[in-house]
């Protein structure tokens, strides 16, 4: 009988939160078992799922004894764990590049085209224009960020990148365009090639 793998990752194929965890997972080949959450059924907000994470919030990660949720902080615990130094910088100024991505991601993506998303996906309504005005206007920032370097903190992909990867790439189904944005869209596609990479699922959009 195979044992089952040490991870676990509860988490909802069509978060993009969870998803930026299960691209990491899966570029740094560490077996796991997804965990699907039932949100619309409310699991997230069961005792179960509260002692693991009191927010109600996926994704939830389990390694070992080791239980954490957040999506950014357990990036960083991936990447410090079994990243082997090459997906966090490890000097002041590699480390504050990186944290300042992670801190988009937290807010201005979450804010912009993250909730745009939601706002269509799963309240399947029409495009909200302020939401997507916010996200055009992180975008811009995105944009004019990569005219230098082929990745989000320099020459080579990092956390950064894994960060903002998931709703910057699915921002289309919460009705922002990427069109405009040359430079952000090669930067998905250098993400979308990295070994092992796995994508979203794309969200039904009526």
């Amino acid at each position: 009988m195979t044992a089952s793998p040490a991870i676990r990752l509860h988490g909802f194929s069509l978060s993009g939160h969870s998803h930026r965890v299960s691209l990491f997972l899966a570029v740094l080949q560490l077996p796991h078992e997804f965990i699907q959450v039932d949100l619309a059924g409310g699991a997230h907000k069961r005792p179960e799922f509260l002692a693991m994470n009191a927010f109600g919030q996926v994704p939830v990660l389990q390694d070992g004894d080791l239980t954490l949720p957040d999506s950014n902080a357990i990036l960083v615990y991936l990447a410090m764990q079994y990243g082997q130094g090459r997906w966090l910088p490890s000097d002041p100024v590699g480390a504050a590049r990186v944290q300042r991505w992670l801190s988009v991601a937290a807010g201005p993506l979450a804010a912009g085209p993250a909730m745009a998303r939601i706002h269509v996906v799963f309240g399947k309504k029409a495009p909200d224009p302020a939401l997507v005005e916010r996200s055009h206007a992180l975008l811009t920032v995105v944009e004019a960020s990569l005219a230098d370097t082929d990745y989000l903190v320099g020459a080579a992909s990092s956390l950064a990148d894994v960060a903002c990867y998931s709703y910057i790439a699915h921002a289309p189904e919460g009705g922002v365009s990427l069109e405009a944005y040359p430079r952000v869209r090669a930067w998905l596609a250098r993400i979308e090639g990295l070994p092992n990479f796995v994508g979203m699922p794309a969200a039904p959009v009526a």
